[in-house]
This record gives C-alpha cells, sequence and structure tokens, in this order.
C-alpha cells in the first residue's frame, strides 16, 4: 500500500535524479575550460559556441519535463505501480540526456544518427510521462479529493504526437536536423483545439458513469 511518505521519497529522488542530469551537462564546459591556459574569455566561448548551445538546449528541455512532471505530481497523495514504472522510464532518459547533449557539441561525423538519439531519447521521456499521466487518470484515488476529475492528459498526448513527428522527420529529412523541433510551437494551439472538441478528456472514477455537474475541468 502506498503512503505519503513513500510518495515523497519517490519525488525527491526524481528531484534528485534532475538535478544530477543537469549538473553532467556542464561538466564537459569545466573540463574544457580547464585548459583555457592564456587564452581569453571570448576566445575560449567563440570556440565552445556549438558546446554552449547544446548546453542551453539540453538545460531548457530538462527543464521543461520537470516542469510538466512536477505539475502532474502536485495534486496526488499516493502512487501505484505503472506510475512508478513510468517514472523509472523517465528519470532513466534524463540521465540519459546528457550522452547524446555531449555527442551534439563534438560529434564530427554522423550528425543524422546523432540528432535521431538526442530527440529519441525526448520522445522516450514524452512516452513515459504519458504512461505517469495516465496512471494517475486510471486511477483518481491517488489525486487529492479535492483535484479528482481534475486529470487531462491531452497536453501529453500531443507532446508525444509531436515528439513521433519531429523524430521521423529527422531521420527522413536529415538536412533540417534539430531545427524541427520548432514543430513543438505547436503544442499550445493543438492542445486547445482539443480540449475544445473534447477529443482527449480525463477518465471518469471507475464504478462512476459521466454525469454533467458543476465541476470544471482546467
Amino acid at each position: 500500500m502506498s503512503t505519503e511518505r513513500g510518495l515523497h521519497r519517490l519525488t525527491n529522488f526524481s528531484d534528485a535524479v534532475v538535478a544530477i542530469a543537469i549538473t553532467l551537462l556542464i561538466l564537459p564546459l569545466v573540463d574544457s575550460a580547464t585548459h583555457i591556459g592564456k587564452g581569453s574569455v571570448s576566445s575560449f566561448l567563440h570556440h565552445n559556441d556549438t558546446q554552449l548551445l547544446a548546453f542551453g538546449l539540453s538545460f531548457a528541455v530538462i527543464w521543461s519535463f520537470w516542469w510538466s512532471q512536477h505539475q502532474m505530481l502536485e495534486h496526488i497523495v499516493g502512487y501505484s505501480n505503472p506510475l512508478v514504472a513510468g517514472m523509472f522510464v523517465w528519470m532513466l532518459s534524463i540521465v540519459f540526456l546528457p550522452f547524446p547533449t555531449e555527442l551534439l557539441s563534438s560529434s564530427t561525423q554522423g550528425g543524422q544518427g546523432v540528432h535521431a538519439l538526442y530527440v529519441g531519447t525526448m520522445l522516450i521521456t514524452s512516452v513515459a510521462a504519458l504512461v505517469q499521466e495516465w496512471a494517475i487518470v486510471a486511477r483518481p484515488e491517488l489525486q487529492a479529493e479535492e483535484h479528482r476529475g481534475e486529470a487531462d492528459i491531452a497536453q501529453t498526448v500531443v507532446m508525444v504526437l509531436l515528439m513521433a513527428v519531429i523524430f521521423v522527420v529527422v531521420i527522413a529529412l536529415p538536412a533540417i536536423g534539430l531545427w524541427s523541433l520548432l514543430i513543438l510551437l505547436l503544442s499550445r494551439p493543438i492542445v486547445t483545439l482539443v480540449r475544445s472538441r473534447n477529443w482527449v478528456t480525463s477518465r471518469p472514477a471507475r464504478g462512476r458513469t459521466s454525469k454533467p455537474g458543476p465541476t470544471s475541468r482546467t
């Protein structure tokens, strides 16, 4: 049986993994800085601009994934085996991301493969987030009573679909590369459309029928 203490340990562990992954992103630049010698800082930044861009991109990616998970877990009071499984796959992909990040800045060949590995890692993170979201929707009792029925997987479903499209584009059109990540800018308008059409909604509690009521979903 899940407990509040167990939930806190689980979320704290997840936060610690994210902190470690973000720290790993900067270590190659720190290592490069030890060899700056008599060179100027401007020269160092110029010669490591690719590394800096890769660091900034992955930092933003990890922050975005963490923030989404933070909001997802904000109002839950318990956990289930599917939720834990989704969280561990999610953490695995997050802690793996510094590896393709380093390949982005240091690999001189195989751009298509590196981009596919980078985007593929993000796709796995998105799918793992969807598993977590669905685990919460499927078990309303995991949510605090005042927030039950608010869970909505629309945004996560859209993210998974867009990441799958980007993964295909990276492989099929290597010249576009990571510019294909701009497709993610479509997520907000698509989510708004999906919610307005009620194409993806939260799942009602087991044993209950969906009835009109005063409770509104956000």
